[in-house]
């Protein structure tokens, strides 16, 4: 199917692939192993091409894992790496309440977290706010301080364990707090891993919490993504949410559409500030929803889990 001129066009492809694109992660990051094998035990190599598989329907363009059009991933190791943090969304009550949550799901094989916040704490309030009454520690966790933060996180290792925090108008507070308790527990910055949902222009389309206008938002949204660029580098400061846009009753396509908008929306924003786009790119998350009717109407229960690796 492939004359000798094809097959090494691909061999000086894979090539140069493991010199610029695979070496560079695994000499920083490494394998969750020195060895894949099927439940047969045959030994499951990292690539595989036309040099492997005689007379495959194998297109040059299909590319190689982490490189553009990344239909083979978008990291050179892929699940070899690490596979997908799952995390059960978890909050409700107080911040002991919620922490011993927090133990279970570690005891229990978890590697990441969820924190749900209550309403007063999703739109930064404090829980003795007159407008919180009736809505303290309910569908979620209520954190007004950075002691409830510790209390939160009491017993588990800030620089182990990666936490999402689902929450917007007042993600900044939040994520001051988680990097303030860092600080305090003499974690470095550079250790702390997780995701901040931050994804405020989704709020104005679909889910409707908000504090300022759009355009503030924005400039808030960056500010946190300027600041994680620079002091939190494995820690991913928005995720860019096409769940609540299809929850608030717009089509799979529409849900695509705003999301891609979104995001490229963010990028722009952040061009704009002096970013560099290869640089804060890569912290950039993604969190969308099956497109079946049946999971469409199942997934309210289900656990939550990053589109990244967090």
């Amino acid at each position: 199917m492939f004359d000798e001129e094809d097959l090494a066009s691909i061999r000086e492809g894979r090539e140069a692939w493991e010199a610029e694109t695979l070496d560079p992660v695994l000499e920083g990051y490494g394998e969750r192993q020195d060895r894949f094998a099927t439940v047969s035990n045959h030994e499951v190599d990292r690539l595989y091409t036309p040099e492997d598989v005689a007379d495959t329907d194998y297109e040059e363009d299909l590319g190689f894992p982490g490189e553009p059009p990344y239909t083979r991933g978008v990291y050179p190791t892929m699940y070899r790496g690490r596979t997908w943090t799952m995390r059960q969304f978890a909050g409700f009550g107080t911040a002991r309440e919620t922490n011993e949550r927090f133990h279970y799901l570690v005891e229990e094989g978890q590697t990441g977290l969820s924190t749900a916040f209550d309403m007063p704490s999703l739109m930064g309030l404090d829980s003795d706010h007159p407008m919180s009454d009736g809505e303290v520690g309910k569908e979620g966790v209520a954190v007004d301080t950075l002691r409830d933060m510790e209390v939160l996180f009491d017993g588990i290792d800030l620089g182990e364990v990666s936490t999402s925090f689902t929450i917007n108008p007042s993600a900044p507070v939040i994520y001051a707090m988680y990097v303030a308790l860092a600080d305090r527990r003499g974690v470095p910055r550079t250790a702390l891993r997780g995701t901040l949902q931050n994804d405020m222009l989704k709020e104005f389309i679909a889910q409707k919490e908000w504090v300022v206008p759009p355009e503030p938002s924005l400039d808030i949204v960056v500010d946190t993504v300027e600041f994680a660029v620079a002091e939190t580098p494995k820690f991913k400061p928005i995720s860019i949410s096409g769940y609540h846009i299809r929850e608030a009753g717009s089509t799979a396509v529409q849900e695509l559409a705003f999301t891609l908008a979104d995001g490229l929306a963010y990028v722009e924003a952040c061009r704009d500030r002096g970013l560099d786009v290869d640089t804060f790119g890569p912290q950039l998350s993604f969190f969308s929803t099956p497109t079946t009717r049946s999971s469409r109407r199942s997934r309210s229960s289900a656990p939550a889990a990053d589109c990244g690796r967090a």
